[in-house]
């Protein structure tokens, strides 16, 4: 049974992946709160690069320095569109968490006031105005606890989820064979029998890059299954014949019309942060910029010696009904997503979808987006969002 323990921590972070180890960096960054008492729990160590996050952004973000290749020029591919642009605003870029944990993780070490425990977290819950975090050796007691466990997930079945699945390989060829300027976002010339299937192609040097073989579906596939149609996708497509596999990543990510829950508790003590707050964004599954926006106002927040619960503005509530009306398009299978997005990249010009899919569009922008699309279906979804009638 887990025992007490007598210290109150400021803060308890439950996990220590992106959201978690976002938050406290970007916390230890702030004069005024880098004194706080912090215990960090997770029961793993953060010491391998055991993922790619990949994003679009204008100017430099908070982790800039670890930005290992970014891509001016982008294309898309699919049986009806073919298009490569160059952007003028934003640029596609790459971080290996590898690097994003030994960066936090030394940085932290300057800092006495915070704790890590390698501990696996049972329970966390409200006790009146503190929260208690309980793991297989004792609890821990704190104001505030942000929480990036599966602990409060929603119930994701078939019928309100999609999960984005992928395997990628990074590839090393022995000739120059890629152009490390121009990335393919989304190529969906293959096979849809499964759902919404394409490629991305990131090269990172002449010789190497990230082949990813990525799906929204509701379920995964067998193993040999993505490798065979990695293999064949740089044969036949990338005309590639000779190479070797460096590394390799297989992720699920959920894109889920479920409610997660941005807090919990009666006097809001426990915060949710990355996908356990709904930060995943539902109708692309990108993460890595939902959640520094939402950890820089958290961190705002505390400085003003506010609550850290982050109350969402009219515009972030109208993203998500897009996001959700999106992804009950899929869902439903009104369309598929080679229709919508070769319907979006046909009549829209690229960036245009960039900043939407950002959150970051204007209205008029939206309004050229929505009649890009074939009506009916995305009128029945939204109406159906709108009215709390999609699938919780």
């Amino acid at each position: 049974m887990p025992t007490s323990m007598s210290k109150t921590y400021d803060y308890i972070f439950a996990g220590s992946g992106l959201s978690g180890l976002s938050l406290l960096y970007r916390l230890l960054k702030e004069e005024s709160l880098q004194h706080k008492d912090i215990l960090v729990i997770d029961s793993a160590s953060k010491n391998q690069n055991d993922r790619t996050w990949c994003f679009w952004e204008k100017e430099e973000g908070p982790f800039e320095s670890l930005v290992c290749h970014e891509w001016k020029t982008l294309q898309f591919f699919s049986p009806q569109v073919s298009k490569e642009f160059e952007m003028q605003e934003y640029r596609y870029k790459m971080i290996q968490s590898g690097d994003f944990y030994a960066h936090v993780l030394d940085f932290v070490q300057g800092f006495k006031n915070v704790s890590f425990l390698k501990e696996e977290i049972i329970e966390i819950v409200e006790e009146g105005e503190k929260a208690l975090v309980k793991t297989d050796k004792r609890s821990y007691t704190t104001d505030y606890v942000f929480n990036s466990t599966s602990l409060f997930h929603p119930k994701m079945t078939e019928e309100n989820t999609l999960l984005q699945h992928f395997l990628g390989w990074y590839i090393k060829t022995k000739e120059p064979v890629f152009n490390p300027q121009v990335g393919t976002l989304m190529d969906f010339t293959l096979s849809q029998h499964h759902g919404t299937t394409f490629m991305y192609v990131l090269p990172t040097s002449p010789c190497v890059a990230l082949v990813e073989y990525t799906l929204f579906t509701e379920r995964i596939l067998k193993e040999e299954e993505y490798e065979e149609a990695l293999r064949s996708y740089i044969q036949e497509k990338l005309g590639i014949s000779e190479y070797e596999i460096t590394h390799t990543e297989f992720g699920v990510i959920p894109m889920s019309l479920a409610k997660f829950s941005s807090h919990l508790g009666k006097n809001k003590r426990i915060i949710n942060i990355g996908t356990a707050g709904g930060y995943t964004k539902p109708s692309t599954g990108y993460t890595f910029q939902f959640v520094q926006k939402h950890v820089g106002q958290v961190v705002a927040q505390l400085k003003k010696d506010q609550s850290p619960v982050v109350i969402p503005s009219f515009r972030e509530n109208m993203f998500e009904w897009y996001d959700r009306t999106l992804l009950d398009v899929l869902l439903t299978k009104s369309l598929s997503g080679q229709q919508i997005f070769s319907s979006l990249f046909k009549k829209v010009e690229p960036e245009r979808i960039l900043a939407f899919l950002a959150n970051e569009s204007n209205f008029w922008e939206e309004f050229t987006i929505r009649n890009s699309v074939p009506i009916l279906p995305f009128a029945f979804s939204g109406i159906k969002q709108l009215l709390g009638l999609g699938k919780k």
